[in-house]
Formats: structure tokens, C-alpha cells, sequence
């Protein structure tokens, strides 16, 4: 798809233009949210109109409050509504949350009194992402808050509700085994260095294994306390000849350059997000990918904001081109180092090949 094909639909468009207009029209028919905030609103809302950079755009209030957004007490989106399927999903939720165990669909869905497929229907169109998508992040989360708070290992396995330890050690979920983790990245070696680019700084970060972080920002101290934030416990030590090749292809990337960025990671993610950002690496550059388009690459065709979501968690950026994704329109969308970096990057790899960022090639 071309940005000319793309820019003849765009309905994100129409919805910020009934925030605009304070349209009530549109109330129950999605909300929005502002990222400075952490609210969510409906479209009538009469609360001060938020800058359209800071807004993001859910199918419904549900699907907001999965995002980690909070509902206004001025329009009280969260509030009645005559989709049944919220209360649905709401109850779901809660019973995957309680439960001590994974339970399969067939199970969650008798407990709700709805069929298999209308179950999962509902999910995939209120939260965009499968129940057992939604459990196993639920699961990822319980096993981090207990080995943050000091829990054994083994006991946190169990409390988040995996069946054996091979469950977490032998898929992507943690990247360092969970034991490293829970002691904050205790007995884990992290070289680090920060380096001014033409986006700002430069932080880039790897154990033994790859890289754990590249990330970009105004300033260098925020971005090292981000990092001894993440691992408090590690050994960090700033060893610029250590990331001398990993720091001179991303700076080269970052400038234009076509370079091969093929790193090492050690990375924690959960299996959906590794199948996303491994789909991230394939798209090449100058090019770029809609999130409906990457979930149809996953074979998750309807988890286009799971996908939304597993970009704005990559702890690697430009090694992990999340960049490369825009919104459906063609606009360039969201980044969680800033739209302006975001569109710097754009540009700069559309000229490296001679044309205009691409959608869809």
C-alpha cells in the first residue's frame, strides 16, 4: 500500500475530528486517551482538547483500561454501556486473573456462560488480543511483580501460574534466567555506553549474551538511571570498546546509512512479543508496515493493538526497526522516543534508498 492508496481512509482522522467537534454521536463508539495524563475520555468529553501527539485511539473503554489508562471523572467513560460484551470480557478477565493455574478456553468459557468462539470474539474486539494472549501476559507480570518483591524463585514460578520451570527457561520470556532477575540482575554483567547521534543520546547496553537496550533520549543521566533503574543490582560498567561494532552500525543507521544491524539479543519478552519484533527485523529499510499488517505476518490477524503494544515495549530500538511501523493511514503514528524522532528516522531511511518511506513493500 502506497501513502497516496493510504491516505484516501483514514479513520483516525474522523475521530479526532469529533474530539474535535465534542461529537456525542460518537460516545460508546470508541474513546480516547491522552498519554501525558494517563486518561482516557469520550469523544463529547468537555474537558481542554489534548494535543493530537499525545492521543491515542481505543475501540473501547475496556480496551483503554488493558492499556494502563484510567477513566475521566469528568465524562465517566467507563460507565454504562450497551455492548454486552464488556461485561463479558470484564468477567473473563477477572477469572483468568484469579486463577491459580492456566485454564483453557473451554473452561473460561463455561465459567462465563458464552461459547468458545464468541468468547474469544469478544476479546479480540475489545482488547484486540486472544484470552490466552491475555493470560499469558498476566502470567509474564505475576512472575516479575513476585521476583521484584524478593519471592523465590521457584514459589514465584508457581504463584504466576506455570505448571514446571521449563516453562519460563526454555522460551524468550525473561532473557536472563529468572533467579538473575529476581536479584535485580544480580551476578549479570552489563556493559553500557552513551554517545551523542544526530536524534540526541545514545544508550547502548549488552550482557555477554546481546544487546539488552538501545535507547535514545535528550538527556545521557536519564538515560543510564533508567538503566541501573532496570537492573539495580547488576555489574554495570561503561565500556565503549566493548559495544564499539553494535554502537558503530546503529550510528551508522541512524545516519542513513543501509547498515546490516543482524545483533545479538538478550532481550525478555513474551512469546508474542518476540514473534513481533522478529517480524520488526524482517522489514527492510525504506520500507514500512501497518500494525494490521504485521499481525497478519504473526498470523494474528485481528491483534493489530497487540502489536501496538509489543512495539512500544522493544527495549532495543532501531536494532528492532519498530519505527518501521505506522498507522494504517500511513501516518507515522506513535514512538515511545517521540513522533519527531520517529519521522527523523522515517526520512533519513527513505533517502538512504532513494525514495519515500514505503508502506506495505
Amino acid at each position: 500500500m502506497t501513502l497516496a492508496a493510504a491516505g484516501a481512509h483514514r479513520p483516525a482522522d474522523r475521530r479526532w475530528r469529533a474530539v474535535l467537534a465534542r461529537d456525542a454521536r460518537y460516545d460508546g463508539r470508541f474513546v480516547y486517551a491522552v498519554r501525558s495524563t494517563g486518561v482516557f475520555c469520550r469523544p463529547s468529553c468537555a474537558s481542554r482538547r489534548p494535543r493530537r501527539d499525545r492521543v491515542v485511539f481505543f475501540p473501547s473503554a475496556l480496551a483503554a483500561e488493558q492499556g494502563g489508562f484510567r477513566a475521566c471523572r469528568r465524562c465517566r467513560p467507563a460507565g454504562s454501556t450497551a455492548d454486552p460484551r464488556v461485561a463479558l470480557v470484564r468477567h473473563a478477565c477477572a477469572i483468568l486473573d484469579a486463577a491459580p493455574a492456566r485454564l483453557a478456553l473451554s473452561a473460561l468459557a463455561r465459567a462465563t456462560g458464552a461459547t468458545p468462539a464468541r468468547l474469544r470474539r469478544a476479546f479480540v474486539a475489545l482488547l484486540g488480543i486472544t484470552p490466552r494472549q491475555y493470560a499469558e501476559a498476566r502470567r509474564s507480570e505475576r512472575l516479575r511483580d513476585t521476583l521484584r518483591a524478593g519471592g523465590g524463585v521457584s514459589r514465584a514460578l508457581y504463584d504466576a501460574g506455570y505448571s514446571s520451570p521449563s516453562r519460563v527457561y526454555g522460551r524468550p520470556l525473561l532473557g536472563m534466567t529468572p533467579a538473575t532477575y529476581a536479584r535485580g540482575g544480580r551476578g549479570a554483567r552489563v556493559a553500557f555506553v552513551v554517545v551523542p547521534c544526530r536524534l540526541g543520546q545514545l544508550l547502548v547496553a549488552a550482557t555477554p549474551r546481546g544487546l539488552c537496550r538501545v535507547a535514545l533520549g535528550d538527556s545521557a543521566g536519564v538515560l543510564e538511571r533508567r538503566l541501573r533503574h532496570e537492573f539495580p543490582a547488576a555489574e554495570l560498567r561503561r565500556d565503549r570498546r566493548a559495544l564499539a561494532v553494535p554502537v558503530r552500525r546503529i550510528l551508522a543507521r541512524l545516519a542513513g546509512r543501509p547498515t546490516t544491524l543482524d545483533l545479538p539479543l538478550d532481550v525478555r519478552a513474551t512469546a508474542f512479543q518476540w514473534r513481533v519484533w522478529q517480524a520488526l527485523r524482517r522489514i527492510p529499510i525504506g520500507a514500512t508496515r501497518s500494525y494490521q499488517e504485521v499481525a497478519r505476518a504473526i498470523g494474528r490477524p485481528r491483534a493489530a493493538r497487540a502489536v501496538a503494544r509489543a512495539c512500544a515495549s522493544n527495549p532495543v530500538s532501531i536494532v528492532v526497526p519498530c519505527h518501521r511501523v505506522v498507522r494504517s493511514d500511513g501516518e507515522p503514528g506513535g514512538y515511545r522516543w517521540g513522533p519527531a524522532r520517529k519521522r527523523a528516522l522515517l526520512d533519513g531511511e527513505a533517502e538512504a534508498t532513494g525514495g519515500i518511506a514505503r508502506a506495505g513493500r
